[in-house]
């Protein structure tokens, strides 16, 4: 609702939350759950103030209105954008569009099909060697890892250049969280460099379009021109680095939840047909951003409150997906949940995830092949967890009984 109401339009923005304070794998959710009872539009003084929105209507309501919301000024809260414009994320429609249609075709039924065996081999090279040795940290040793692999065939790049995508990227987001802008722009530029390469070496030895991404950027035209160059090199940075981040924090979180709950870890076992609906709850209940932002192009009102022009806005998923007046019991795991599909882990509107297809394919294999392999899985440590702008597991120390 736009407008600038009388009675709230001197309103100074409240310090409700800070983002940044340490996290347990259940205290985020419960202040969230706590928070939306309170308040569900709150405010944080950090990283130079930010809304952040935290029932599933409100951020539905931004996420779906793009002529009003944008993502061109700002997309993530803490803003990490210095060094340039990454398509599409950075774009709305219609600028976005011709970006956009080239990167969904790479993410078709087909083209999974096709990956589909790789992706099981590099699930099954990683998980049995941890499996036989009957323990390891299941965040550092797979999760952490199997993006790489993945991400190398998906672009049909070396594994050792995606394993230094990878390298160059988690130093990234850790600078990121830690509000060093300097340390930012650096990794982003180390970034932009290896985006240069690869485009160097399609444009070196030629790929068909049809089985490459970076060479359908180099050959998609939008009304009848080429896309830019420099706008090219901006959607390869882009995607180098939103494929490895969000699997990398989450799928320790499903094991931690299996660990605690050995009966649905019994029946996923015996009942692998249920594993992908189990994957659904699991991006529902563990969202791994917290951080999408938007920013209103004039002024608007959420529950009572002022948000002037040029605020940023966060998104906060991980809010969302729990808020009980769309999820009943929406803290709790719930096996074929009825209306599972309004879940927003991968966003929603023109922005929404095209990687989602590929997202689900690796979480599916991954539980069926650590699952098949085992007789039990258990905790065997401490947990630690990752920061804002995500929420999930960093490290994960597991033991198992093989099967």
């Amino acid at each position: 609702m736009s407008g600038t109401p009388a009675s709230i339009a001197n309103e100074r923005p409240t310090d409700d939350f800070d983002p940044r304070a340490p996290e347990t794998f259940t205290s985020a959710h419960e202040l969230y759950a706590e928070m939306r009872q309170r308040c569900p539009v709150a405010h944080s003084n950090t990283w130079n103030g930010f809304w952040a929105l935290l029932r599933y209507e409100d951020v539905v309501n931004v996420l779906s209105d793009y002529k009003m919301y944008t993502t061109s000024v700002q997309n993530v809260v803490p803003k990490l954008a210095f060094t340039g414009r990454r398509p599409p994320l950075h774009l709305d429609p219609p600028e976005h569009t011709s970006y956009r249609r080239v990167i969904n075709e790479f993410f078709s039924t087909e083209k999974m099909k096709a990956i589909t065996p790789v992706i099981r081999r590099d699930t099954v090279a990683l998980l049995e060697p941890m499996i036989t040795a009957t323990r390891g940290d299941i965040s550092v040793g797979f999760a952490q890892r199997f993006p790489a692999f993945v991400f190398a065939e998906f672009f049909n790049l070396p594994v050792a250049m995606a394993n230094n995508i990878k390298e160059v990227t988690a130093a990234y987001i850790e600078a990121i969280r830690d509000t060093n802008d300097d340390l930012v722009k650096d990794y982003s530029k180390r970034l932009y460099g290896i985006a240069a390469d690869i485009i160097a070496q399609r444009k070196a030895v030629p790929m068909s379009p049809r089985d490459d991404l970076t060479s359908a950027l180099l050959e998609a035209r939008h009304e009848g021109e080429l896309l830019p160059e420099e706008m090219v090199l901006g959607t390869v940075r882009q995607l180098i680095v939103t494929g490895m981040i969000a699997p990398s924090v989450f799928m320790g979180n499903i094991f931690v939840h299996l660990a605690e709950n050995q009966e649905l870890q019994t029946q996923l076992r015996s009942q692998p047909d249920l594993i992908p609906a189990a994957i659904e709850e699991y991006l529902r209940l563990f969202t791994p951003y917290r951080g999408m932002s938007r920013t209103a192009r004039e002024n608007v009102e959420f529950g009572g409150r002022l948000i002037k022009k040029d605020e940023p806005i966060a998104l906060v998923y991980a809010s969302a997906n729990r808020d009980e007046s769309i999820f009943q019991d929406g803290d709790r795991f719930v096996l074929n949940r009825p209306n599972i599909k309004d879940h927003i882990a991968f966003g929603r509107g023109p922005h929404q995830c095209p990687g989602a297809p590929l997202a689900r394919l690796m979480l599916i294999t991954m539980l069926e092949e650590a699952l098949a392999r085992t007789k039990r899985m258990d905790l065997d440590g401490e947990i630690e967890m990752t920061r804002w702008p995500e929420w999930g597991t960093n490290s994960v120390p597991m033991s198992f009984i093989p099967a």
